[in-house]
């Protein structure tokens, strides 16, 4: 595997992510190697298929790695996948008698996918814990404002009336479906890979389906139906999940941007990003790099499908654009729930402004509510009709909508209630603790 981003860059704190990079990098990858291929050896023993005493020479040298990622350059420039260079240099350091038993009946793709599973999973469980802090943070919003009025907008036009607290749940709900996921995700997508050089366990014998279930059982991985060195599913379904948490994530960032324009100023964030020219500004930096880092996401991801298209049992182009793209996906995730803690740590909710933009609106956001509740009364195309109207002169003259509507009308509407935006929320308190319920009702990984 590779990653993107290389550490000491001045970008890092922004598009960075030191967790994740951590969990993916070299020598993060080199360790998982060497831990398959000793657990490989451990399972064979106890099966009886290699010496006790090898297995324990190639745990020794597994846990005092012989050679440093960059000394297998050359080799997996030459090999096209660093296996090889890196069974070699063990051999080396394992006793005469103990080298021949060490990459047992296993091939170059099943310690690499069967490593990328173990790093993967470490980047995840630190992604997990993320965005669980996130959860709780945007829970905890949606609680508290649910009676904070402020403008919904479509298409970039003022709307109708809603709450903050149900934007806030918004944003939430898209995150707790991919919490939902977590459990099938780990069941289905960490696989052992143990296939052999193409695919049939030949090497193994009659005894691969119990090395196979071995393996995985010791290092904490699932068995699949089949071996998968040509079937990338489970790699895109990571990537996928990853690229979906960031896609969430950028949508709330997005809005974020919108909220805090000046003319808007609904949204503020405390200790926000300078210019070195304007005194100014408070630009929302950990927003624009959400943002940024959700769209690479989309972009790699369209990458490591192009990763699936292995040509029969096994490929070699498919499999390295599948190391350059999967973590940088898993990067920009990382580097996304980093962003959107540090976000929401300093959002700052303006309530008041809210409620001032909906008030300068003249009462044009209760106008679909004007045109239900005079539907009452009147046929529905000329309530629709007199509440057009009504607007058009708002639009033209000033007043208030309801205002309005009351000279050229006389039902008997309950004008007061019609005219209190929070009263025009519809259902957003009820659709909040459906979300929350939601959230309160995950399963943990």
């Amino acid at each position: 595997m590779h990653s993107f981003s290389s550490s000491g860059s001045y970008l890092d704190g922004l598009l960075g992510d030191p967790e994740t990079e951590a969990a993916l990098s070299a020598e993060a990858q080199l360790r998982a190697m060497l831990r398959v291929e000793a657990a490989l050896a451990a399972v064979q023993a106890e099966l009886g298929i290699v010496p006790a005493s090898a297995a324990q020479a190639i745990a020794d040298v597994a846990a005092q790695p012989p050679v440093r990622p960059q000394d297998l350059q050359a080799a997996t420039a030459r090999d096209g996948v660093v296996v090889p260079g890196l069974v070699a240099e063990m051999r080396k350091a394992l006793p005469p008698e103990a080298a021949p038993y060490l990459h047992w009946g296993a091939t170059s793709q099943d310690i690499v996918d069967t490593s990328a599973c173990l790093t993967l999973r470490a980047a995840l469980d630190g992604q997990e814990a993320r965005l669980r802090g996130v959860m709780e943070r945007l829970a905890e919003l949606a609680n508290a404002h649910r009676t904070t009025v402020m403008s919904a907008r479509t298409r970039g036009q003022q709307a109708t009336p809603t709450t903050f607290g149900l934007k806030a749940a918004g944003w939430l709900m898209p995150l707790v479906r991919s919490a939902a996921r977590l459990p099938t995700l780990r069941r289905e997508a960490f696989l052992v890979s143990l296939g052999g050089a193409s695919g049939t366990q030949a090497a193994l014998g009659e005894r691969a389906a119990e090395v196979e279930r071995r393996l995985a059982a010791r290092l904490g991985l699932a068995v699949p139906v089949m071996p998968w060195h040509a079937q990338r599913g489970p790699f895109l379904d990571i990537g996928g999940w990853m690229a979906g948490v960031a896609a969430a994530l950028g949508k709330l960032a997005k809005d974020v941007l919108l909220l805090t324009q000046s003319e808007v100023g609904e949204l503020a964030l405390a200790g926000a990003g300078g210019s070195s020219t304007m005194p100014n500004k408070a630009n929302p930096t950990a927003a624009e790099a959400v943002v940024a880092l959700a769209g690479r996401t989309a972009t790699e991801m369209s990458a490591l499908h192009q990763s699936a298209l292995h040509e029969q049992e096994r490929g070699g182009v498919a499999w390295q654009l599948e190391w350059m793209t999967l973590p940088g996906i898993a990067l920009a995730s990382g580097a996304a729930l980093r962003q959107t803690l540090a976000l929401l740590d300093t959002l700052q909710v303006r309530a008041e402004r809210m409620r001032a933009n909906v008030e300068a609106s003249n009462g044009l956001l209760l106008a679909e509510a004007a045109s239900f509740a005079l539907a009452a009364h009147l046929p529905r195309p000329e309530a629709q009709e007199l509440v057009k109207q009504a607007c058009a002169e708002v639009r033209e003259n000033g007043g208030h909508l309801i205002d309005c509507l009351r000279r050229r009308c006389s039902a008997p509407l309950d004008w007061e209630r019609l005219r209190d935006p929070l009263a025009q929320t519809g259902r957003s308190d009820a659709l909040i603790d459906r979300v929350l319920a939601a959230y309160g009702g995950i399963e943990t990984g």
